[in-house]
């Protein structure tokens, strides 16, 4: 997992979805979504596995929960290439 390794890619997909986990968008711009993404100790993780075990360290209760469940709550943000935005709203 990688604290704070938000590219351009990862900035630009919080951008696009922001809305699918807050009522009203928190950021307007790359920086303005660097910034809250730093706030609230947002992370990348490199694979789906990774979204599992972030969410088993946070002692969150996955039993009975499919991965497509967890992969699709509103807090995780699909960029696209292999890796997920996880943002503790």
């Amino acid at each position: 997992m990688q604290d704070h390794d938000f590219d351009e890619e990862v900035l630009e997909c919080f951008l696009e979805n922001q809305l699918q986990l807050f009522d009203e968008k928190v950021a307007e711009t790359l920086e303005e979504a660097e910034d809250f993404l730093v706030d609230c100790l947002a992370v990348v993780v490199e694979s789906e596995d990774e979204v599992i075990d972030f969410f088993e360290e946070e002692g969150l209760d996955l039993e009975g929960m499919s991965d497509d469940a967890i992969l699709s709550a509103p807090e995780v943000f699909d960029i696209g290439d292999g890796r997920y935005l996880i943002v503790e709203g």
